[in-house]
Formats: structure tokens, C-alpha cells, sequence
């Protein structure tokens, strides 16, 4: 079963949050994930919510976007995204769709 990470960001120092968008792909795509949406423009269409920048990963399942999440190859990535954003995320476990 996919599951999804999804994560609200509000960047505080974007020169060095850069650096962080250049060096966690890599890992993320070792643990099977990869970007559904990244950054991309959000409008509210009700409540509040109004991140800066809204991402989607998608994994293969749930435990391997834990393992990713906790992995020493995420490790300084994480730190970098710690030091320079302020981050909301869920683990989401998706649907399986019938043929």
C-alpha cells in the first residue's frame, strides 16, 4: 500500500533552505519515494491554512517512508531542513486500488 508524506513549510532562511532542496532528493528516491508535489503554488479554498511551500512524497509504503524519514542518509538533510524552516509533517497511508 503507497503511503504519503506531506509536509507544510515555511522557509526562514531560503539561500541555505536551497541546499537542502539540492541534497534530499537523493535520498528519498533510495528509499523508492519521489516528489508528487514540491513547493508548488496552494489557494485556500476553505479555513486558514496557507502554507508558503506544500510537499507530497510518494513511498512505496508506510515503513519505507519511516525509514527514510530516520535514515542516516536523510540525517543531514533533516538537520539542514531543521536549522533554516519550520515544518509540519504526516505519514498518510494511501488507498489500494482495486483493478
Amino acid at each position: 500500500m503507497p503511503a504519503y508524506i506531506v509536509v507544510q513549510v515555511n522557509v526562514r532562511d531560503h539561500a541555505r533552505y536551497d541546499q537542502y532542496k539540492s541534497i534530499a532528493p537523493e535520498s528519498i528516491a533510495k528509499y523508492g519515494g519521489k516528489y508528487l508535489i514540491r513547493g508548488a503554488k496552494t489557494e485556500t479554498l476553505e479555513g486558514t491554512w496557507a502554507p508558503e511551500r506544500f510537499v507530497v512524497l510518494e513511498f512505496p509504503s508506510a515503513a519505507r517512508a519511516r525509514d527514510w524519514w530516520a535514515s542516516s542518509e536523510y540525517a543531514p538533510a533533516k538537520a539542514l531542513l531543521h536549522a533554516t524552516a519550520d515544518t509540519e509533517m504526516l505519514l498518510v497511508e494511501g488507498i489500494t486500488t482495486s483493478p
